[in-house]
């Protein structure tokens, strides 16, 4: 089977993962710290940035690709939950950047990736009780 969907979305991942991986390397040359955040407000900020992008990201493409993998559900829908996961996480890394604190960017980049999780799960969720009712006969 070819997974094109979520190896679109993953490549997409993949491209904003290294943009925020630049962000961090270049505030540590900058501040000339090794290791941490040598108590610098923006490159904690930075670091929290990339951290928070690695903590859901994953889990999320794992979810994309397993849904796919299913062949159950349109192309369409697979398309919308995948851009649901890149333009939050961007939404998300764009927001908190800027500002450690309330911003349009990161509100809405949160909303998108957990309604994203949300939707996701729950149809993978749905999908696996129902392959499980249908073994039992049901």
């Amino acid at each position: 089977m070819s997974y094109t969907i979520t190896l679109f979305y993953a490549g997409l991942s993949g491209l904003i993962l290294l943009a925020l991986s630049y962000q961090v390397v270049s505030l540590r040359r900058r501040f000339q710290v090794g290791l941490g955040s040598g108590e610098q407000p923006e490159l904690e900020r930075v670091i929290r940035v990339h951290a928070n992008f690695c903590e859901y990201a994953p889990l999320a493409l794992i979810l994309l690709l397993a849904l796919e993998g299913s062949g159950a559900l349109p192309a369409a829908v697979l398309h919308l939950l995948g851009l649901a996961l890149v333009v939050g996480r961007f939404l998300h890394a764009w927001g908190l950047s800027r500002t450690g604190g309330v911003s349009r960017g990161r509100f809405v980049g949160t909303l998108l990736t957990w309604m994203m999780l949300l939707a996701g799960s729950l149809l993978a969720v749905g999908m696996a009780l129902g392959a499980w009712w249908f073994s039992l006969g049901g």
